[in-house]
């Protein structure tokens, strides 16, 4: 079948008559439709699709796994509806003067700006300003909920207590990781996952010469958002303490921007968790070369 809405919940139950069931990417199943688009051509081009000796299939997923996913897709479209009152509230205030830093952590200078009799703000829009932060506040308590359940859900097993043990990974992308990407022992190396992720630089090669240019951003999102930002929150720890001297990290630090480091060390994050699910052990911390 098409790995389209409702295809996991189907896939279940035919799996339970005796079927074996294989899930094909829509991306993978549109090169082979022809011309017109209706059901007579959809079924034909999955079924020619199928029979591929190279084609990849997704992974049906337990309802576990689908009940995770909507507490980490939850999370993210509140913090995604908490961003957009935040900006809109720092844009209607700017426009009567009232500016502040960007950031979750400084809204509480615009709640003081609104409070403060000495701005002289339109009674409306003292009124309507407190609206968005009813709401804001109601968000931060909502994500925060859904944070700590999170943060239960990730200590019940061993597979994401055994990724937590890698810096740069916490609660939710040890989550996203057992929720969204197949069984490790699907990838015949780390970088096979890496790939997966879209973390590998897209290829332009012809006639027998690499070119390799940008990361792809082909694979899943998710995971690959997550992954970086954990790689960009150690670049940022190992700026302002100090990076181990010889190490990888410090001497990418010297040659490269921040944010290329950190898609590099996201990219390195990947593989290390391929090695540590497949072979059942926790991060290890690189030993140093003797200079």
């Amino acid at each position: 079948m098409e790995a389209c809405a409702s295809a996991h919940e189907w896939g279940r139950a035919i799996r339970k008559l005796g079927h074996e069931v294989r899930l094909i990417p829509p991306a993978y199943v549109k090169p082979f439709i022809k011309r017109q688009k209706n059901d007579a051509a959809d079924a034909e081009a999955i079924a020619e699709a199928a029979a591929r000796p190279t084609m990849r299939f997704v992974a049906v997923k337990s309802e576990s796994q689908q009940a995770r996913a909507m507490i980490f897709r939850t999370r993210d479209l509140l913090v995604r509806q908490r961003t957009q009152l935040i900006n809109a509230l720092r844009g209607h205030l700017a426009e009567h003067g009232v500016v502040a830093p960007q950031g979750t952590t400084n809204v509480h200078q615009l709640a003081l700006a609104i409070d403060d009799v000495a701005t002289s703000l339109d009674p409306m829009v003292v009124d309507l300003s407190r609206l968005y932060l009813n709401q804001i506040q109601d968000l931060d308590t909502r994500i925060s909920d859904l944070e700590k359940r999170v943060s239960q859900e990730a200590k019940r097993t061993g597979v994401t207590s055994r990724l937590m043990t890698m810096p740069g990974i916490g609660p939710v992308t040890a989550m996203a990781i057992e929720t969204f990407a197949p069984p490790m022992e699907t990838f015949k190396r780390g970088r096979d996952f890496a790939a997966w992720l879209g973390l590998v630089p897209r290829q332009f090669s012809s006639g027998g010469k690499p070119v390799l240019g940008r990361v792809s951003k082909m694979g899943q999102r998710d995971i690959r958002r997550l992954l970086i930002i954990g790689a960009m929150t150690v670049v940022r720890w190992s700026i302002r303490k100090g990076a181990p001297v010889g190490s990888w990290l410090a001497r990418m630090l010297v040659r490269k921007p921040r944010l290329v480091v950190a898609i590099a060390l996201a990219n390195k994050m990947a593989r290390a968790a391929w090695a540590m699910l497949t072979k059942n052990e926790n991060f290890q911390v690189p030993v140093l070369a003797a200079v």
